[in-house]
C-alpha cells in the first residue's frame, strides 16, 4: 500500500485512481502523517428481494396512531 503526499496526490489523481480500480489502495499523507486512505468501494453482491422477511416481522395495527396527550407533551418538553 503506498504513501503518497497529499500535493502530488492532486497532481496524480487519475493514475491513483486507476490504482484502486485494479485493486490497490492508497494512502494519502499531510506533512508525513497519515490522513485518508483511498480504497475502492465494494459493489453490492446480488439482488435485493422483497419480501424476504413476510411473516418473520410484525408491525401493530395502531403504529402510526396518535400518542397520548401526556406522551406527546413529554417529547414537547412540556
Amino acid at each position: 500500500m503506498p504513501t503518497i503526499d497529499i500535493n502530488a496526490a492532486q497532481h496524480q489523481l487519475p493514475e491513483l485512481l486507476e490504482a484502486v480500480r485494479r485493486g490497490d489502495s492508497v494512502v494519502i499523507s499531510r506533512d508525513g502523517e497519515p490522513v485518508a486512505e483511498l480504497v475502492a468501494i465494494q459493489s453490492m453482491t446480488g439482488i435485493r428481494q422483497f419480501g424476504t422477511m413476510k411473516g418473520k416481522i410484525w408491525i401493530a395495527d395502531d403504529a402510526d396512531a396518535p400518542l397520548p396527550d401526556d406522551i406527546q407533551a413529554a417529547f414537547e418538553g412540556k
